[in-house]
């Protein structure tokens, strides 16, 4: 798909160098080419100078769509969701205060099970998909539910409305009840090899959406199964895999019961093959030391999923400071109805509120996260966990653009976010829409130089 036009924007541009290094671009003109890639990024550029710029580009300067910013515009990347269960879109909310395991018979499998209709699917996952991209997300890695058919949907309707995704049909065949449950190991690889060629069918080059592989986590399958999937991770090199990893106390104990033989989850998932440069861990939050060493040296990622981890059963702060020391890749995840909110703007702000946590917990050990360092998690970092960062999470030239336009100061958004004074700084600003900002602020959002809203 082509924009079929050249995108110039010039005004402020916001984005993240690596997770700590928030760059701020005061007039800068940012160029998109028709086919959506970032082909220019040059500060400070005067507006009298827009033109010269463009003809050196070799751009003709009638054939482009240009926007000049305002003072409280900006531009800035789309956001990364790295763990989001699409089938709890209609049930964020539910079950607050319950342990996990109970919250997963108690409401979620019922819930999921209703997804065995393919219209209620079709239904549920056009709302999902327009209501995250009204929220600036731009990139998911998503969990089905267990069913092939209503995965399938998810993918289509990804493609059908222009979101980058991952998408993973569950893997689940013990420790579920009689009626949301698959029949056998058999049928469950028989699935998943099905739900990969359909998506390489409609996306041959994965240029928008890739199937995922997703084991639950490792409760709900049997060795066999795992054993099966590290199989078709092993035939396939480019496929990612994401799965829960040490999310809650009581989980982690039914995983020691069912696998006595390994001693922690990383030997585990490695032992099947499930550990690799590709891997989005979700949650992990009691890692051993031997564990952060594993995963930094098998590359994993972490999804982070702050809101999910404090308004379960417990409060849990996930150490995230020590991963990003390690140099262990870290994005925001939302969780879906294991959190509340699918905005990660709220994400970033509980992610700030968990690291004080840490603070307090560690008696001062763990820093607090910066601001900067939440954005750089919800966009490069995600990106980075999710595989994708040679194509998106900040405006280095030759990535596709996939961004938003935000808008802090017309009269539409007083009441909720703080209102803009004449000397606040453009970083003020940026402060102020991440603290107190929704998606009334997201004017525009892009997914490889196309608006899709």
């Amino acid at each position: 798909m082509s924009t079929h036009q050249t995108l110039v924007f010039h005004g402020r541009v916001i984005h993240s160098l690596t997770i700590a290094d928030l760059e701020i671009l005061e007039s800068a003109l940012l160029v998109v080419s028709p086919d959506g890639k970032i082909i220019s990024l040059e500060a400070p550029v005067t507006q009298s100078d827009i033109l010269q710029t463009l003809t050196k580009l070799h751009i003709n300067p009638e054939s482009a769509t240009i926007r000049h910013l305002s003072r409280g515009e900006f531009i800035c990347p789309g956001f990364v969701d790295t763990h989001n269960h699409a089938p709890q879109w209609t049930q964020r909310g539910l079950g607050r205060g319950i342990p996990v395991l109970k919250w997963l018979q108690a409401t979620t499998f019922p819930h999921e099970a209703k997804f065995q209709s393919v219209e209620y699917a079709r239904k549920t996952y056009a709302s999902l998909v327009s209501g995250l991209l009204k929220q600036g997300t731009t990139t998911v890695a998503y969990y089905g539910s267990l069913h092939l058919e209503a995965t399938k949907v998810l993918v289509e309707t990804c493609l059908e409305k222009g979101q980058r995704a991952l998408v993973g049909k569950c893997n689940m065949n013990r420790s579920s009840p009689d009626f949301y449950i698959e029949e056998s190991c058999e049928c469950s690889l028989k699935d998943i090899e099905d739900f990969i060629g359909f998506v390489r069918s409609v996306d041959p080059e994965g240029k928008k959406v890739k199937a995922i592989l997703t084991p639950r986590f490792a409760i709900s399958c049997t060795p066999d199964l795992l054993a099966g999937l590290g199989e078709i991770a092993k035939r396939n090199t480019d496929l990612p895999v994401q799965t829960h990893f040490n999310e809650a106390t009581d989980e982690m104990r039914v995983t020691k019961e069912l696998f006595p033989e390994f001693d922690n989850e990383a030997d585990l998932y490695e032992h099947y093959g499930l550990l690799n440069e590709r891997s989005v861990l979700a949650h992990c939050i009691f890692l051993t030391e031997y564990e952060m060493r594993r995963i930094k040296e098998l590359n994993c990622g972490v999804a982070h999923c702050p809101i999910a981890n404090t308004t379960t059963g417990t409060f849990m702060a996930a150490p995230i400071l020590e991963y990003l020391k390690r140099g262990i890749k870290v994005g925001l995840g939302t969780d879906s109805g294991g959190g509340f909110s699918t905005s990660i703007l709220d994400i970033m702000r509980q992610a700030f509120i968990v690291s004080q946590a840490r603070k307090m917990l560690t008696d001062g050990k763990d820093r607090s996260l910066s601001l900067a360092e939440c954005f750089g998690l919800a966009t490069l970092g995600g990106a980075q966990v999710c595989s994708v960062q040679d194509k998106v999470g900040n405006f280095v030239v030759g990535k596709e653009f996939d961004a938003l336009l935000i808008s802090t100061v017309d009269e539409k958004y007083a009441g909720k976010m703080t209102p803009i004074e004449d000397e606040d700084t453009t970083k003020e600003i940026f402060d102020k829409w991440v603290m107190t900002g929704d998606d009334r602020n997201i004017e525009k959002v892009y997914v490889d130089g196309i608006s899709v809203k």
